[in-house]
């Protein structure tokens, strides 16, 4: 097999021939952390370096785990420079997610089939700088062919930059993280963008509840949630009363307190609106305290947290009668408990898995997780694939994906295991179709999407 060929990943003909059949259908992105103003301007990607390397902590932390000096991460060095740094430790990262989306996007985008390496480091900029020269971000999506995509968002943002922005629709995600615990700022802000001040839990959680209207208005169709764990203690309204007024002198189980009665409360919210939740859990923020204080969040210092106990998963979904649980995806970090994830998913209506999730979006990764829901749970209910990623160049996640899903599902077909009549209708609704019935849900969303032309 040649090196990067169009049947990387791709080990049998009737995995070749699977993939034909979803390599160029759309995509509905339902977590993504890009930027929808620079979206709604259209900005100029100025060469590969900031297409790459601007907001991609995949790479830094590649780059770092190769010893490469910070300058050339999140430092002051020129893009190209940190291009020429990241070509240069490219042919260390045998096997990793980073060497697999980097190769697809040179292919795909630029059509440059060499592996990446410091001997050609310039050349490859040079062109590829080139060819971006004249292109935007719509560009960049249209080329991806992305139907959707559905930016994270607080919930005091304006949403001004959302709406059908060229040939995608950009849809905002109710992310309400900053009020589980929140500072005097989070709520100043919240209030001024209902109106009015904040000053109780009882209002927080109203003005938390006015602007989930007003998202759900603009195409919502998706919650997010980041933690480390579920609640451990479900509390009475006048206990989180009182944990909110002294919210700045809480200790780690009074703030999982307080946590689990917001998230609960919101919850209810999302059924009413008809808004799915996505749960994302064991995550452990920052641990490097000496580069967080130097590069601030989100920059490659997050790390898997531990499991999640499952039978905490289960008393939070159990807190609900069925009629008041929403939609529910749940992605964990750990992926140690996929197995009793999965089986929970199947006790409690409309709770699904989600994909492989950050340091899981591997090749094992995927499988693993492929594997697990397709015994354990349901694979032909899944959303697929999301890139939850800052860089515009992160949509190559998906044909990675697809890849890996057409292998595996051919893999079935081919032991008899599996009937290759449905195989296909099977992966168009993983890739494609069980996403954009979830989109399209929110009649806003729904208009919009109609609208794109692809």
């Amino acid at each position: 097999m040649s090196y990067f060929d169009d049947s990387v990943l791709l080990c049998s003909d009737t995995a070749k021939k699977l993939y034909r059949t979803v390599n160029d259908l759309p995509i509905i992105d339902c977590h993504s952390h890009l930027d929808p103003k620079a979206i709604a301007e259209n900005e100029r990607f100025s060469d590969i370096g900031r297409l790459w390397l601007e907001h991609d902590h995949y790479k830094w932390r590649a780059m770092r785990l190769c010893g490469v000096d910070e300058r050339f991460i999140t430092g002051d060095a020129s893009y190209r420079e940190k291009f020429r740094e990241f070509a240069r430790i490219m042919p260390m990262l045998c096997g990793n997610p980073v060497y697999y989306f980097s190769q697809i996007e040179l292919k795909q985008f630029f059509g440059i089939t060499e592996p990446l390496c410091a001997e050609n480091a310039d050349a490859v900029y040079e062109k590829c700088s080139e060819e971006l020269s004249g292109m935007r971000v719509s560009d960049v999506l249209e080329k991806y062919r992305v139907q959707v995509a559905a930016t994270t968002d607080d919930p005091a943002d304006t949403l001004e930059y959302h709406g059908l922005r060229g040939k995608t629709a950009v849809i905002p995600t109710f992310r309400p993280d900053k009020y589980y615990c929140p500072d005097d700022a989070a709520l100043k802000r919240l209030g001024d963008s209902v109106g009015r001040p904040v000053t109780d839990l009882s209002g927080m959680l109203d003005a938390l509840t006015e602007r989930l209207g007003f998202f759900v208005s603009k195409g919502c169709f998706m919650s997010d949630h980041g933690f480390e764990k579920f609640p451990r203690k479900y509390i009475t309204k006048s206990r989180a009363e009182g944990l909110f007024a002294r919210r700045d002198r809480l200790d780690g189980d009074e703030k999982n307190e307080l946590f689990g009665y917001i998230l609960s409360y919101m919850m209810c919210r999302y059924k009413e609106y008809g808004v799915t939740a996505q749960l994302h859990f064991s995550v452990r923020r920052n641990v490097n305290r000496g580069m967080f204080a130097k590069t601030g969040p989100d920059a490659g210092f997050d790390v898997i947290g531990d499991p999640e106990e499952p039978s905490y998963v289960e008393k939070f979904l159990a807190s609900f009668d069925d009629g008041e649980r929403p939609d529910i995806v749940l992605y964990t970090l750990n992926d140690t408990v996929l197995r009793a994830l999965a089986s929970i998913s199947g006790a409690f209506p409309r709770v699904r898995i989600g994909a492989a999730w950050w340091f899981n979006d591997t090749k094992l990764g995927i499988r693993r997780t492929l594997q697990t829901v397709s015994e354990y749970a349901v694979l032909g209910t899944s959303i697929g694939m999301l890139t939850d990623s800052r860089s515009f160049a992160g949509y190559s996640r998906f044909d990675f994906f697809r890849r890996i899903l057409c292998d595996h599902t051919a893999e079935l077909v081919m032991r008899g295991e599996y009937a290759q009549q449905h195989a296909e209708k099977l992966l168009y609704d993983v890739c494609y179709g069980n996403a954009l019935a979830l989109a399209s849900r929110n009649p806003a969303a729904a208009k919009m999407i109609k609208e794109v032309n692809l």
